[in-house]
Parts: C-alpha cells; sequence; structure tokens
C-alpha cells in the first residue's frame, strides 16, 4: 500500500483515538475545509448508481472525498457521471456491476442511489467489502430486508451507515418540531396526521426493445424477470410494488420517520400493533394483495391507512390533504412540512428557551448539529451512530411495509413490535419476505 493510502487509512480510522480516549482536536465538517484537505487525507469514494438522484448526491459527496468510480446499469448515466466537472472529473472509472467498486482496496466510503429493490444487496456487501456506506431511502424493500439490514449493521459496527432521510438534519423546522413533542410541550398526543400524497396513475404502457445502453437483466435483479417497459425503468421503478411501496416508503420514509423519531417510537421493539388499510384504492385490479395485470403503474394513488400504537396513539398515513406532519396533543397542534413550521407553539414560541443548542446536540446523537452528509463524515472518523442511522430507519421502515401490506389486502393487520411478526393472518404473514431470483440473493450474516 502506497504512503498516501496509509495517510488517508491513518486518518479515517481516528475513532480508534476517540475509543482510546485519545482526545482530538475539533474539526470543522465542511465541504471547503474538505477540499483544503491534502489528497493524502481526502476520502476515496466509489458512487453506484448516478441517475438523477444519485449525480445530486454524488456531487454532494466531491466536497468531501475524491469520486475515483462511477457504476450505472445504465451506461449513459454512468458516461455522465464520470465526464461531470463535480464527480468523475473525466477520470473515474465506469463500470456497470457495483460488484468491482467493491473489490477495491483504495476505495473508502459507497454511496448507493440505486432503486429500492437494490439496496440491501449492495449495502450488506459493502459493509462485508469494509467500506463505510451512504445508502439513499427507503433502505429496504420488505419486513425482512429490515432484519437483514440491521444484522450487518451491529455486526460492522466500526463502519459509518448514512440513510439519506435528510429531513432529520432539518434544525429549523423537523428537528424542532420533534423537539417539542418530546419535551411535551403540546401535552400528550392523541393524533399524528402523516400527510405523503398518492401515486401517481398511469397505463397501460407497452412493452419495448430495451436499450442498448440499458442491462435491464441486471437492473432487475431480485425481482422477477418481466418484459422491458419504459415506465417500469429509472425514476418511474417507485410506482411499481415489485421495485419499491409508491408513497408509503417514498414520503413515508421521510414522514413516517419524523413522526416516529418525534414520538419515541424509533427504537427496536417498538411500533404499532395494528394497522388498517380498509381505506385504500388502487390504480389496478388487486387480488390476495398482488396487482391482476403488469402493464400500468401498481401502487396505491389513494388511502388513508391508520396505526394505533400501544400508547393509544392513532398515526394517520394518508393521501389526502396537505403534504406534511400534523402533530395533535391534549395542549396544541403543530404542522410541519419542508416548507413551513405553524400552529400556535410556534406563534407563541413555546419552545423559546426549550430548543437549545445542547437539546439540538441531543438529538444529533451528541455531535456538532451541522449538513447531513458533514454529519456522514463526521461519523466516518469520531465514530458513533450517524444521525439517520440503520436501527432507527428501520424501525420507520417496519411501519412503512405495515401500511404498504394492510393496504394491498384492504384491511387491518396486527403486528408484534417485539417479536416483528404479523399476527393471526397467514396471507399478510406472507408479505414479510420475497423470495429473490434466482443468483440475486441477499447475504446474511
Amino acid at each position: 500500500m502506497s504512503h498516501s493510502a496509509n495517510t488517508r487509512r491513518d486518518f479515517l480510522k481516528t475513532s480508534s483515538m476517540l475509543a482510546a480516549g485519545t482526545a482530538l482536536p475539533h474539526f470543522a465538517w465542511s465541504q471547503p475545509a474538505f477540499a483544503n484537505k491534502s489528497a493524502n487525507d481526502r476520502p476515496i469514494i466509489g458512487c453506484i448508481g448516478v441517475g438523477s438522484m444519485g449525480t445530486g448526491d454524488a456531487h454532494g459527496h466531491s466536497g468531501f472525498g475524491d469520486i475515483v468510480a462511477v457504476c450505472d446499469v445504465d451506461q449513459n448515466h454512468a458516461n455522465r457521471a464520470k465526464n461531470d466537472d463535480r464527480i468523475g472529473k473525466g477520470k473515474a472509472d465506469v463500470y456497470g456491476d457495483y460488484r468491482k467498486v467493491l473489490d477495491r482496496d483504495d476505495i473508502d466510503v459507497v454511496s448507493v442511489v440505486t432503486p429500492d429493490h437494490w439496496h440491501i444487496k449492495i449495502a450488506v456487501e459493502a459493509l462485508e467489502a469494509g467500506k463505510h456506506v451512504f445508502c439513499q431511502k427507503p433502505l429496504t424493500l420488505t419486513l425482512e430486508e429490515n432484519q437483514i439490514i440491521r444484522a450487518a449493521a451491529k455486526k460492522y459496527d466500526k463502519q459509518a451507515f448514512l440513510i439519506g432521510t435528510q429531513q432529520r438534519s432539518d434544525r429549523d423546522k423537523f428537528m424542532r418540531a420533534v423537539n417539542m413533542v418530546q419535551k411535551g410541550l403540546l401535552g400528550d398526543i392523541t393524533k399524528v396526521t402523516v400527510g405523503i400524497n398518492g401515486s401517481p396513475t398511469g397505463g397501460p404502457f407497452p412493452i419495448a426493445e430495451v436499450p442498448a445502453h440499458l442491462d435491464w437483466n441486471m437492473w432487475l435483479g431480485q425481482a422477477p424477470e418481466v418484459a422491458y417497459r419504459e415506465k417500469r425503468c429509472h425514476y418511474e421503478f417507485r410506482w411499481w410494488y415489485e421495485y419499491s411501496g409508491g408513497k408509503f416508503t417514498d414520503w413515508g420514509a421521510h414522514h413516517v420517520d419524523i413522526a416516529t423519531w418525534a414520538l419515541n417510537e424509533h427504537e427496536e421493539g417498538h411500533g404499532p400493533v395494528t394497522i388498517d388499510g380498509t381505506d385504500s384504492k388502487h390504480p389496478v385490479p388487486f387480488e390476495g394483495g398482488n396487482p391482476t395485470q403488469d402493464d400500468s403503474y401498481n401502487t396505491s394513488h389513494d388511502f388513508n391507512v391508520v396505526c394505533t400504537f400501544a400508547s393509544g396513539v392513532e398515526m394517520h398515513v394518508t393521501s389526502r390533504g396537505d403534504n406534511g406532519i400534523l402533530f395533535e396533543g391534549t395542549k396544541g397542534r403543530l404542522f410541519v412540512n419542508r416548507g413551513k413550521i405553524t400552529g400556535t407553539p410556534i406563534d407563541e414560541n413555546w419552545d423559546q428557551d426549550l430548543y437549545t443548542i445542547e437539546d439540538q446536540t441531543r438529538l444529533y446523537k451528541g455531535k456538532q448539529p451541522e449538513g447531513h452528509k458533514n454529519n456522514f463524515y463526521r461519523c466516518i472518523q469520531e465514530g458513533g451512530l450517524t444521525l439517520s442511522d440503520v436501527f432507527s430507519h428501520v424501525q420507520a421502515m417496519n411501519t412503512c411495509h405495515l401500511t404498504s401490506i394492510a393496504a394491498r389486502l384492504g384491511r387491518s393487520i396486527k403486528w408484534d413490535p417485539k417479536t416483528e411478526q404479523i399476527l393471526d393472518d397467514e396471507q399478510a404473514a406472507s408479505f414479510f419476505a420475497r423470495e429473490p431470483r434466482k443468483g440475486f440473493e441477499i447475504h446474511r450474516v
């Protein structure tokens, strides 16, 4: 290994100094600060998935480290990223198979921004390869995948893992709302309404020839083999249960996450006990929880799923009304979304002396409040859980997947959050996991 690689490895492994009680100088984990570090010190990054969101995330990572490899099953995406002045700068190696990125010993960090059904397989293998992992949300496709990635994160706990639920680092709105609820300023919470909008409808879409620049078989991965339709691929994958969960997991990964965090339902063993999906509609016919036609978007476009926790709090996950989260308590109401935070508690500054830098640091798990990726790179050096960690995220995703299952079946289901089992409903329990296509099995640790 070269001297420069050794220097960089030393820089990235200073968390061991902290564990031994050695003090480290404070370092501002800002992009300008990283830009001024020598090449020997900057993390080496590989980006897996460089489509629309992948491009944006790669731009963010490039401020903290040097991207030496880009990978995508769409060669057009990969070539564009290679030649992007903020990503590959014309020099990055291009791959169509993510395993070639993970095989490289010089890469410290991988960014995984693929369709949802690929997240866990790549993330687990990246941890096994010794990489720090940034992965976009939603992290998982099924309840079983939640358990798989949680086990992997526990085993490889010296590697930083951040999920791209960036609302968690919004101090002015979402974090402020979480703090107010947790401190009891709204009184006892009785109801939470999580507005996530409905999936779009569309179809039927025609079968088409697979573009020469796309490896369709690799894009499908563990999902069932089907004919190529343009609207199944790239951004549109979100509206097919085969690859995602529609708005239940797309926006649910953001808003359900904030709601369960505020309610202190974000730790292992917590979660709803009943999930009522009776009031749900889908754009195509369903039988036994599965769509009966394969040429149209199939995720729910109209729903109000009611999740009830053991405390008695009801959380309505709905496509109706405003996008955002409404907390209703015995002392007041508070609404928050990406554009605003409103309600009497805000108008009257109920938290004027109860939202301090110490409160923010507590919510940041003891770290300095800062940007989302800043927190990731700080945790790479200093150790500790990231702001958006695997363990709390899978708790939110349990709820998201359960809302999806209840909606697909159009009935109420029961969940034991301690054993993580769907109770007294064999058909609903069959959605706990999905059989992967041969050759695309997910590693278990």
